[in-house]
């Protein structure tokens, strides 16, 4: 279902972008004077902050697949550029930060599974699972907004890092009966790229969709770093504009 969900939003995004490109003819940023009629012109010209709350949602990839995510927070930043001329490139350069004081992950219960190495014999293994739970923060943002003479529709991708701390190591610890036991860690870092859009709903107001590819990892803090290599990550926003 999640994964679904996921697919259904990056249609929402591909969808968003090229609706906004239709209505760019040459790149040429919107005239001051149609600022006041134009929501999107009006927060591009004043290089507002936008600042807001969003909640997560996504799913593990490959063989994380049975692992589901929830997170919410609170989102800011501020363009620091006016439009740069870059041809089909052209936008502003943006500079974020996010906060999310709830972060879970949804894992299989603890189970066990045979663990066949690439040499000696198979072995028993019990892995830890269930709920996680913990906070994150994503101090650095890297966002481009582009260009269009859309009145609404603000296309957008960004490149990002986080770290996440988890009441328990993540992924579970894992127990073996031969050999040196497993441990992951309490602090993950997450380096995380992806694209989106607002949509004004009013002056100064906008929904926000967005959909992020996440990898997430302790950097070899722990014994070992089994770490999330990939999730899909589809993030839902309303932002203020000032």
């Amino acid at each position: 279902m999640t994964i679904r969900i996921a697919k259904l939003f990056v249609l929402l995004l591909m969808a968003g972008t090229m609706m906004a490109a239709a209505e760019t003819s040459d790149g040429v940023a919107v005239a001051s004077d149609a600022a006041a009629a134009s929501p999107m012109a009006q927060v591009r010209q004043d290089k507002s902050w936008e600042y807001g709350p969003f909640v997560n949602g996504g799913t593990g990839i490959g063989y994380r697949s049975d692992f589901q995510f929830l997170s919410a927070g609170f989102q800011a930043g501020k363009a620091l550029t006016p439009v740069l001329h870059a041809g089909i490139l052209t936008g502003q350069f943006e500079l974020g930060s996010n906060i999310m004081p709830l972060w879970q992950a949804y894992t299989p219960s603890a189970h066990e599974v045979t663990i066949t190495p690439k040499s000696g014999k198979p072995y028993p293994a019990i892995i830890g699972g269930g709920t996680y739970r913990g906070v994150s923060i994503t101090p650095v943002i890297f966002r481009w907004n582009f260009l269009t003479r859309s009145r609404r529709i603000q296309p957008w991708v960004q490149a990002a890092g986080g770290v996440i701390y988890t009441t328990h190591k993540f992924p579970g610890v894992q127990e073996v009966s031969q050999g040196t036991p497993g441990g992951s860690c309490v602090w993950n870092f997450s380096p995380q790229g992806g694209g989106g859009f607002h949509y004004f709903i009013r002056p100064q107001r906008s929904i926000d969709v967005g959909v992020n590819a996440e990898h997430i990892s302790s950097a070899s803090l722990g014994d070992r770093n089994p770490g999330v290599n990939a999730s899909i990550q589809v993030q839902v926003g309303y932002t203020f504009w000032r």
